[in-house]
């Protein structure tokens, strides 16, 4: 079966239609989920409410992006407002290569071998909320500077300003990494 025809039946209220679609992406959704909140039972909880949100919300799928990318976007969303309402702290990254998508950054994010994964994981939960969610959905999702305005809210020249001032604070907090003066 096609996915436009599982999308189709599951418009129609189809059950069986709906578990296979929610099989096919909950342990990605999962894992998206999870890189935002710390909970196991949380991120499980946002996935659920995420496909509750996808199914009764489906007529507004258009399919001009993949099925799976709409709903990792509701996934984010929905961690993000979570997160939001708890004032929660992100969860700790797990073993993540930090990709900078802008080559003209390239020479400006070179640090020191002694820099660990988990200095930068330390350093990104250092950050103020506005520019955290921002590089992560940036650097770690891939998200361009529209899809990330769609998704806070914000306009693109924010989302740019964010993102820019909090590569430059996370670059700070990992040279006071290196030199050993963290407060």
């Amino acid at each position: 079966m096609f996915q436009t025809d599982i999308i189709e039946k599951c418009k129609q209220n189809d059950r069986q239609a709906q578990l296979k679609l929610y099989n096919q992406y909950c342990k990605g959704m999962l894992v998206v989920a999870q890189r935002f909140v710390r909970d196991t039972m949380e991120a499980e909880d946002i996935v659920q409410e995420a496909f509750i949100k996808a199914f009764t919300k489906l007529e507004q799928y258009k399919a001009e992006v993949t099925f799976g990318a709409w709903l990792k976007r509701i996934v984010i969303n929905k961690s993000i407002d979570l997160l939001k309402s708890k004032k929660q702290r992100l969860i700790d990254l797990e073993e993540v290569h930090l990709n900078v998508v802008d080559a003209d950054y390239e020479n400006e994010w070179l640090v020191d071998d002694s820099i660990t994964v988990d200095n930068v994981k330390q350093a990104i939960q250092q950050l103020p909320e506005k520019y955290k969610y921002v590089v992560i959905l940036y650097l770690i999702e891939g998200y361009d500077h529209q899809e990330i305005s769609e998704i806070l809210n914000i306009s693109e020249v924010a989302s740019r300003t964010q993102l820019s001032r909090g590569k430059q604070k996370l670059q700070a907090l990992l040279k006071i990494e290196k030199n050993g003066t963290r407060s």
